[in-house]
Order: C-alpha cells, then sequence, then structure tokens
C-alpha cells in the first residue's frame, strides 16, 4: 500500500503537466493552429494519454476555461485526430474487458458518452433554461434529448443479450428491477421531450423533470458498472462473451460504437482438436424434410422463411423461445441469446401480464388467434399471435406474426401488368 501512496504522491505533478499541455494544445487549436502543427508538439511532449484525462481536460475547458460546450465538441473531432494512436486504451490490457470490442469495454465506452451528453451537455443547458427559457434553450435541450434517446440501443443490449446470460445462472431478480427502471428513464426522457415540444412556461415542472433525468441516468451507470458488469464477469465464459460481441451489432450502439472487433487470445488447440471438433460441433449433413405436399432441404427451407416479407418468431408450449426468422429488415431486433429463454422474460415488467394472458388463453382453447397493431414513424405494424395445435388439437406453441403493412394500406386502385 506504501508503495501506491508514494506512487501517488511522485505522479501527481507529471499527471498535472499533463493536464496544462493537453489544455494548451487544445486551445492553440482553438486559436486556430493547424493539426499537424499541433499534433508534432503532441508527439514530441506528451506521449501517451488516456481516455481519462482527455475527459478531465474537455470537462476543464469547459467550467474554468469558458469554452462553450459546442465548441468543445468541435474541437473533438479534431483532437481525436491528434490522439489517434496515442489513447492509452490502444493497447491491449491483459484483462478482455479492458480491451476495444469486448462488451463490457463497450458498454463502458458509451457510459463515457452518456456522461458527457448528461453532465456537461444537458445540464449546462438546463442550468441556463431555467434562467431564461427561450425558444433558443428549448430547441438546445429537444436536440440534448433526441440524442440521450440513443440510450434505447444501450438498454436493449443489456436487456436482451446480457441478461438472458445472467438468467442461464439463475440471476433474475436484478434484471427485472434494472429493466424497470431503464423503461422509467425512457418513459421520462420521451415525456420530458413532449413538455418541452408544447411549452407553456412551466419552467420549474420542466426544471424537476430535467434533474431526475439527469439524476437517474448517473445512477444507472454506477448501478451498471459497480454491480451489474462485476457480476457478469464473474459468471459468464468467455465463449458469451463472444457471443454478446457478435451479437451486439444486431441492436446497435449508444453514442459510439467499439473501435475494433474484439477476438480474445487463446492457446493454441491440440494437434488433431480442430478436426475433431468439427466431427461434434459441425452443423448436420444438410438434410431434406418430406412435407405433406412437397419436399425441401434444411437450406432451401430456411432460406425460404428469411425471405418471407414478415418476422416469424415461435416459442414452444413451455414458452421457450426456439426460433426466430432472419430476415434482412427485421421489425424488432432479435438476436440468438433469446433461443432457449422464456418469452415473459423477452418482455419489460410492465407488459409481462399481456404476454401471460394471451398464453393462458391459448393454453385454454378461449381462443386461437389475437392480434394487435401500432405505429412507429413510417411504419404501421401489424402484430399477430396463432396458437400452434397438433391434428390433435394439443396445443404446441405460439407463432408471432410481425408485418409492416404500411405500404399495403397505402394502396389504390388495382395493377395488373408488371412494372418497367
Amino acid at each position: 500500500m506504501s508503495e501506491l501512496i508514494n506512487n501517488r504522491e511522485v505522479n501527481a505533478p507529471e499527471q498535472t503537466r499533463r493536464q496544462a499541455m493537453l489544455k494548451e494544445i487544445i486551445k492553440e487549436l482553438h486559436a486556430g493552429k493547424s493539426v499537424e502543427e499541433v499534433k508534432a508538439r503532441f508527439e514530441e511532449a506528451v506521449g501517451d494519454v488516456t481516455v481519462a484525462e482527455i475527459s478531465a481536460m474537455e470537462h476543464s475547458l469547459m467550467t474554468e476555461e469558458g469554452i462553450p460546450v459546442s465548441e468543445v465538441q468541435r474541437l473533438c473531432s479534431v483532437h481525436t485526430a491528434i490522439f489517434k494512436g496515442s489513447i492509452e486504451q490502444i493497447h491491449r490490457s491483459s484483462k478482455p474487458e479492458e480491451q476495444p470490442g469486448h462488451p463490457v469495454h463497450t458498454f463502458k465506452l458509451e457510459n463515457r458518452e452518456i456522461e458527457r451528453l448528461v453532465n456537461f451537455r444537458l445540464d449546462l443547458h438546463a442550468t441556463k433554461f431555467q434562467k431564461n427559457d427561450s425558444e433558443e434553450l428549448i430547441f438546445k435541450l429537444l436536440e440534448d434529448f433526441s440524442l440521450l434517446l440513443d440510450l434505447d440501443k444501450h438498454y436493449s443490449r443489456k436487456e436482451n443479450l446480457l441478461f438472458p446470460y445472467l438468467e442461464k445462472y439463475g440471476i433474475y431478480g436484478p434484471t427485472k428491477v434494472m429493466w424497470g427502471v431503464d423503461d422509467h428513464i425512457r418513459r421520462m426522457i420521451k415525456e420530458a421531450k413532449a413538455a418541452l415540444s408544447s411549452y407553456s412556461g412551466n419552467v420549474a415542472d420542466i426544471g424537476v423533470q430535467l434533474t431526475e433525468i439527469i439524476k437517474e441516468v448517473n445512477e444507472m451507470i454506477f448501478k451498471e458498472e459497480n454491480i451489474l458488469l462485476p457480476m457478469a464477469l464473474d459468471k459468464l465464459t468467455e465463449d458469451e462473451w463472444v457471443k454478446i460481441a457478435r451479437e451486439s451489432d444486431e441492436i446497435g450502439f449508444c453514442l459510439t460504437a467499439p473501435e475494433q472487433e474484439w477476438i480474445p487470445e487463446r492457446a493454441a488447440e491440440p494437434e488433431g482438436a480442430a478436426l475433431q471438433g468439427e466431427a461434434v460441433g459441425a452443423a448436420p449433413q444438410e438434410g431434406f424434410i418430406r412435407f405433406e405436399t412437397g419436399l425441401l432441404s434444411l437450406h432451401q427451407l430456411e432460406t425460404v422463411l428469411n425471405h418471407l416479407p414478415v418476422d416469424l418468431t415461435f416459442i414452444d408450449e413451455n414458452d421457450v423461445v426456439r426460433y426466430f426468422s432472419h430476415g434482412k429488415e427485421r421489425i424488432f431486433a432479435r438476436t440468438t441469446a433469446v433461443i432457449g429463454r422464456t418469452v415473459q422474460n423477452c418482455h419489460p415488467p410492465q407488459s409481462v401480464h399481456v404476454v401471460e394472458k394471451l398464453l393462458e388463453d391459448f393454453k385454454a382453447g378461449l381462443k386461437d388467434a389475437e392480434d394487435f397493431w401500432i405505429a412507429i414513424k413510417d411504419k404501421f405494424i401489424y402484430i399477430r399471435y396463432f396458437a400452434v395445435r397438433d391434428e390433435t388439437g394439443r396445443y404446441m406453441g405460439t407463432l408471432e406474426f410481425t408485418q409492416n403493412i404500411a405500404p399495403i394500406r397505402a394502396l389504390e386502385g388495382q395493377k395488373r401488368i408488371l412494372s418497367e
């Protein structure tokens, strides 16, 4: 411990010098110097720099030097070019979760961007708004909220990729609670945005909403990084993290994206292992399935299902997700992490009772189908559920059928010839 304390004391002046140097370089950029001029000085005087140092520098520029948030953001693109190749994080850490592309690294990377947005930009605009509720500040706050709604991708990856694996290890409670809080934050942001869009002079009410959002978003970051992610690191295997990383693109990223694909370092396989693995784990020989009305290969069947202009998901008689089609433009994101997961755990806690009631009616034979329809942006989504029963009437599961029918609803007249 004493060595650590001594190191801190010795390193403190050096860190202060580096911070001062970084600020000077950015201020020179702000004053009009070229990237090339500043880059040479940076490489000579500073060397490697951590992301934490960059964050501290940007905070200092705004709070101590009075440089506007918008100007610091403009400079970000310039100093990113300078720091490229020097940021400490490009040096590979021995810890997988600290390597670019690892899901935990990506979650934390996004959290830094979220912190920057809510603690600097949103907080600054919120403070100014409460002193002067001008149209300009309302517009800036609406912009901030549009950016902040990108949180949905961050939360969706937790809920649809990370939570399923935790549930495999018997961890249900924390995930359900966190999912509920995620939804609460999403709802607060949308409500605040709506209130600003129809602003009627209620500065105090909106001020309370803004303060609450900033607090809740920060608390969620703390919970993720001090509870959720350490717990997941303790439970999940490397193969499971690899699957999460590979499927993250399906949902997308919040305000930033991983710098590269994460490929864990692994010991070379023993001679002959690859051949054995191929024999054990390879897909079965391509076969054929005979239907009452024809014959298809597995490849043909899967390709046909993926070409249907609808999204299909099937859960079995025990409510476990067994299959989903994988077309080019799915309406609702699905990842293979949901396979083997109960459908109740694939929905927010607030809507689980609707799912339960639907399945109860299907299993009891009270209904064979149920339809819903919702409008999302330019889509009009028709969601249909069918109870799947065998020839004896035994319930085998439920098929979800989702389609964007906006183009169909827009049809008029008739068409009798091919398009040119």
